[in-house]
């Protein structure tokens, strides 16, 4: 992975962040997308701090401009995207009869059209090179479903569509399209839960404990790999045998 060049969605905190890390320590210059500059700072800073390069860039995924130009921000003092994660997303649950119509086109263009645009502004580079890796963090429940959450779980199974889509495309190009989906991984988000909340979530994953970050960074990062140069259009489960 030395010489390649990542950039990360949503590399702000949790897994975004916990993938950063992880290619930097494998070799990779990474680029930090997010939309608060403050926190993609302190995560560059840890980069550096362990001999990394990164380069920190804002990003709203929610808006086609704001990604075109971030992108292009990218490539103009960081080189071409040679390992795209598409991390970044928000969530606005709710049952389906209370859902705006607004809170359910706010998380599948965030989280689904979003990741789509960013792929296609680093496909023409990827071809040129005849090399890619693009890796889509999906979730469990895009497999599993999940009440109280249509628009996050449509927007999750959307992309691992996409992902299978574009892997087929893109192989005669050496691009491969790869999809993580995480369980219930210790995070920012999954720490608003209630103790009460968190102990259901555990009794129903067979190793009777949440994941960590790292560990779906672990993932990301072998996908990312010549390791992996065989796998595409998959959807590598971290998430403890809860969705089997």
């Amino acid at each position: 992975m030395k010489g390649k060049n990542a950039l990360i969605t949503g590399a702000s905190r949790g897994i975004g962040r916990a993938c950063a890390l992880e290619l930097a320590r494998a070799g990779a210059r990474v680029a930090l997308a997010a939309r608060n500059r403050e926190k993609l700072e302190e995560v560059a800073a840890e980069v550096r701090a362990g001999g990394g390069e990164a380069f920190v860039v804002e990003i709203d995924l929610s808006s086609a401009a704001s990604i075109k130009a971030a992108f292009a921000s990218t490539a103009s003092e960081f080189g071409t995207v040679d390992i795209l994660v598409n991390n970044g997303g928000i969530t606005k649950d709710g049952l389906v009869l209370r859902m705006k119509p607004e809170d359910w086109s706010a998380v599948i263009e965030t989280n689904l059209t979003g990741s789509f645009l960013c792929i296609k502004q680093v496909l023409q580079g990827m071809m040129r090179a005849r090399w890619g890796r693009i890796i889509n963090i999906s979730s469990v429940v895009g497999e599993s479903g999940n009440a109280g959450q249509a628009n996050y779980v449509a927007s999750k199974a959307g992309l691992i569509g996409l992902t299978k889509a574009i892997a087929q495309e893109m192989a005669s190009r050496n691009i491969t399209v790869n999809a993580v989906a995480p369980g219930y991984i210790d995070t920012d988000m999954t720490g608003v839960l209630t103790e009460e909340q968190k102990g259901v979530m555990v009794s129903r994953i067979p190793l009777r404990r949440a994941g960590t970050a790292a560990e779906v960074a672990a993932a990301v990062r072998f996908l990312a790999s010549e390791e992996a140069a065989y796998i595409t259009g998959h959807v590598l489960d971290v998430n403890g045998g809860m969705y089997m």
